[in-house]
């Protein structure tokens, strides 16, 4: 029997007072671009901690989109003190999300990990992260720039070091033999120690890390530091890696239903 099936993702939102109400909830550029780009379902989770059933949530999806935010993973869940340079906090999402990566890659249910999201996978897997990274590393190109357009503060900003036989290189072959992949920056925190199995695809020359990938996953598991869902329509590499999530996601609805996908 042969179908073509469009993927439900779930995509992890934060819990933030939106008064007079406590509102579950994740920014539109990453449900347009999943919808619009990644050709999928859009399902926002709410943040619920263990109120949430993991497993049965994971049996109902087909993909997971972890997106970013202003807040930051709490340093607890990786071994350190919080100070004024780690905040602010989720601790409903961190309750969430957490768990849920980690089952999620159990599963082999396929993964992208967005900004927070690469900073929540590394934790999930036993890695930490810097916080004010470009004050306590002395970098530059990097932040969260508040002022300006959103265009103008989703500009590109800085080139990929791209590992040679990587998940991202496989991904955005076309572009890389053009020249230089370049990526926005909008992030006030960087990974540190690596967590169990993230491999590095990605760095930026002044050695941050800009993608990684699970090693010996067996479903798709990618993580960037920049925000590739607010250029999807337009850039060719953003287009290539919500593309990829969402064919990742497609085979695993197929092979979970046991149907095959009709040949275009």
């Amino acid at each position: 029997m042969n179908v073509m099936t469009k993927p439900l993702i779930a995509v992890t939102s934060d819990y933030k007072d939106v008064a007079p109400y406590m509102w579950h909830a994740a920014p539109s550029p990453y449900i347009d671009a999943a919808a619009e780009v990644s050709d999928v379902i859009p399902m926002i989770l709410p943040s619920l901690g263990d109120r949430l059933d993991i497993d049965a949530m994971l049996d109902r999806v087909d993909g997971i989109l972890v997106t970013g935010s202003r807040s930051n993973v709490h340093p607890s869940h990786y071994g350190e003190e919080a100070t004024e340079d780690h905040e602010p906090f989720d601790h409903d999402r961190d309750a969430t999300t957490l768990p849920l990566i980690r089952r999620a890659i159990e599963r082999g249910i396929p993964l992208l990990a967005i900004c927070r999201g690469i900073q929540e996978l590394n934790v999930a897997l036993g890695g930490s992260i810097t916080a004010a990274f470009q004050k306590n590393r002395n970098v530059e190109n990097h932040g969260y720039p508040w002022e300006g357009t959103l265009d103008e503060r989703f500009a590109m900003a800085h080139d990929l070091k791209i590992e040679e036989g990587s998940c991202i290189a496989e991904i955005l072959n076309d572009d890389i033999a053009k020249g230089s992949v370049n990526v926005n920056s909008l992030h006030t925190q960087a990974l540190d120690r690596l967590g169990e199995n993230i491999v590095v695809e990605a760095t930026n020359e002044d050695g941050t890390i800009e993608a990684v990938s699970v090693k010996d996953a067996s479903g798709f598991v990618v993580g960037v530091q920049w925000h590739p869902e607010y250029w999807a329509k337009t850039d060719s590499p953003s287009n290539k890696i919500l593309t990829a999530f969402g064919d990742a996601s497609r085979a695993y609805a197929v092979q979970k239903s046991g149907l095959s996908v009709a040949a275009e």
